[in-house]
């Protein structure tokens, strides 16, 4: 315990001197939120999505012989829903810019400040000003709207925290290899199993600590919507953090270049970054795209956050993605601490 105490403390003290990294983990995460907020309270974004709900699998050029020209716009894209009530929400988080219900009425659904809600809707009205008895019944979404920055700052505060915990650790044990210190280690009683220990705690720790103080500093500049519990939005956090730490082991345990343990580490986190969902939504990608984002940490955590944030979930709501992180951590673990050499 002496042994592990004392190199949790030297990481510590570590990271904590290097203003540079410090300053660069707590304030880039902040620049972002207070970004997209500027950029968001007046524009949108230029992608539009609609969803179709009782389209029975028909395409939108069926959908038009219906009277309304308006499934005939170019540069919109019509997705299929099968449950209206998931949509709806979809629509009040920004997911879906507008929800057409062609089985009852018809209806559609905008978000009151959304500027992509709003410019379909005037898109709608004058594509079917000329149908008749084609009146469509405009339905508002009830409760908190849910604003842009609110459905991205999961997506921020988990990927601040991926790039921590894979450069972090990964990055850091090839370095101390390649300068040997780790050979100088292997010299002294301190086991593979403390130091590798010693390293997840230390990051673990420091990473929660900054994402808490981002996350207290953006919501009181931001004000943004919490609807779940703290508790549970920490529990996310941390397995997420560990799985990410864990993932990043995998790959330090026997790298001893620098440059190629960078190069790695960035093909790790850009994918994770694009396909995760943490600056859209995956609504409309291809399937295929769809299932590779699944096989990736960072699209649980940021699912898993987003709905205690945006939805309230609960522990149960959620627990099929904090299952998977909790798998993902083991396997990463085992593998590294198999791998793992001190030189």
């Amino acid at each position: 315990m002496h042994r592990f105490l004392a190199v949790l403390h030297a990481r510590n003290l570590e990271f904590l001197r290097d203003r540079a990294a410090l300053s660069w983990n707590v304030l880039l995460p902040v620049f972002l939120v207070l970004g997209f907020a500027f950029l968001f309270s007046g524009e949108e974004k230029t992608l539009y999505k609609v969803g179709l709900y009782g389209a029975d699998g028909r395409s939108s050029q069926s959908l038009s012989a219906r009277g309304t020209a308006f499934f005939d716009t170019k540069y919109i894209e019509f997705i299929s829903v099968a449950d209206l009530s998931r949509a709806i929400v979809k629509v009040q988080h920004h997911q879906l810019d507008m929800l057409i219900d062609l089985s009852s009425g018809p209806r559609y659904w905008v978000n009151s400040s959304s500027a992509n809600g709003y410019v379909l809707e005037r898109v709608l009205w004058g594509t079917s000003a000329g149908d008749e008895g084609r009146a469509l019944t405009k339905e508002t979404v009830s409760g908190r709207e849910i604003r842009y920055v609110d459905w991205v700052i999961p997506g921020i505060l988990a990927m601040n925290m991926m790039f921590s915990c894979l450069f972090g650790i990964g990055y850091v044990i090839v370095r101390y290899r390649k300068n040997g210190v780790l050979k100088r280690l292997k010299a002294t009683p301190l086991t593979a199993v403390e130091f590798l220990s010693a390293q997840v705690l230390s990051r673990l720790l420091l990473i929660i600590a900054i994402t808490v103080v981002v996350f207290i500093g953006t919501d009181l500049l931001v004000d943004f919507v919490m609807l779940g519990s703290y508790a549970t939005l920490l529990l996310v956090f941390v397995l997420g953090a560990l799985c990410l730490i864990c993932l990043a082991l995998t790959l330090a345990a026997r790298t001893a270049s620098e440059e190629f343990a960078g190069g790695a580490l960035n093909l790790l986190a850009w994918p994770m970054m694009i396909f995760s969902g943490v600056w859209f939504s995956l609504e409309g990608l291809h399937p295929l795209a769809r299932a590779f984002a699944q096989t990736l940490p960072l699209t649980h955590i940021v699912d898993a956050a987003r709905a205690v944030m945006n939805d309230g979930a609960t522990l149960v709501d959620i627990f099929p993605n904090l299952l998977v992180l909790a798998l993902m951590s083991v396997i990463f673990l085992a593998i590294g601490a198999r791998t793992f050499r001190w030189e």
